[in-house]
């Protein structure tokens, strides 16, 4: 497909508020981009005197999904990704980590956030890459939006992104459900990218773990830190490829670390399912 060849969409004008912080806008801050403003500043200094390695982590986050996209480009020959709850647009982003092993592989990104929206539309569309706005929270109106229904051949193998965004739903038994609707949605040999906060259920760390939760839900972005178990529950259906689900720092780090780990380093956990 051609540029010239993408359909054009109309798009409504998207209601924006700047008078609270904004869930998008304060990861953009803390992975020390530009498209963020004096509240969510605010808020992103609460969390990080609480703890200091909040911005570490969140390019630890961006840094194991750029690994797996590439190793499902490169390795596993996925040319299609769903990035669901994508985020703001940052330095490596999904179709760029897909792009340079597969220069054909196309990438969907879906937020509901109309910050996100804006920001997608106006930096990231062309024939390769396209912006969703529907709520992954509600699998069928993601799978049947149009943006997603041209682009992403569900008959074939997709890769589904849901990089740290299971944690801000506080219904388990709702995140769930999500997860086994995109599960039973995508065809065989499709994988499945999943981080989520964890709990180590005592000591210090769960005690920070409680911490964090308490001070976003202040923000009106809830996070839940939740036990091993949950979260391995997450990829009921699927196989999960070694080194399994484990902190984002050992799942296939790319050479010796430079930076010592934290505390913060242990309260989350990602893993790769793959789909029969």
């Amino acid at each position: 497909m051609t540029s010239d060849e993408v359909r054009s969409v109309p798009r409504r004008p998207l209601p924006l508020d700047y008078s609270k912080p904004n869930l998008a806008r304060m990861k953009d801050a803390l992975l020390g981009g530009h498209d963020h403003y004096e509240v969510d500043r605010r808020a992103v200094a609460d969390l990080l005197a609480l703890a200091p390695d909040s911005a570490a982590m969140a390019k630890e986050f961006r840094s194991w999904s750029s690994r797996v996209v590439r190793f499902l480009a490169g390795a596993r020959g996925i040319d299609q990704f769903l990035d669901l709850g994508s985020g703001l647009p940052t330095a490596e982003n999904t179709h760029q980590s897909a792009q340079r092993y597969n220069p054909d592989a196309l990438v969907v990104y879906v937020d509901h956030d109309p910050v996100v929206q804006a920001h997608g539309l106006a930096l990231l569309e062309d024939h390769l890459v396209h912006v969703s706005g529907a709520d992954l929270t509600d699998p069928a109106q993601t799978l049947a939006d149009p943006v997603v229904t041209e682009h992403i051949e569900l008959d074939r193998p997709v890769a589904v992104i849901l990089n740290s965004v299971l944690h801000h739903i506080e219904d388990f038994g709702k995140a769930r459900a999500i997860v086994r609707a995109y599960v039973d949605a995508i065809a065989p040999g499709s994988y499945v990218l999943l981080t989520h906060h964890f709990n180590p259920g005592d000591g210090p760390r769960a005690a920070l773990a409680r911490k964090i939760d308490d001070l976003m839900a202040q923000t009106g972005y809830r996070t839940v830190h939740r036990s091993r178990e949950e979260i391995e529950s997450l990829f009921d259906g699927l196989e999960v490829l070694e080194p399994g689900v484990v902190p984002l720092h050992e799942w296939w780090p790319e050479g010796p670390r430079l930076a010592p780990l934290s505390d913060l380093n242990h309260l989350s956990l990602g893993g790769v399912g793959f789909k029969a």
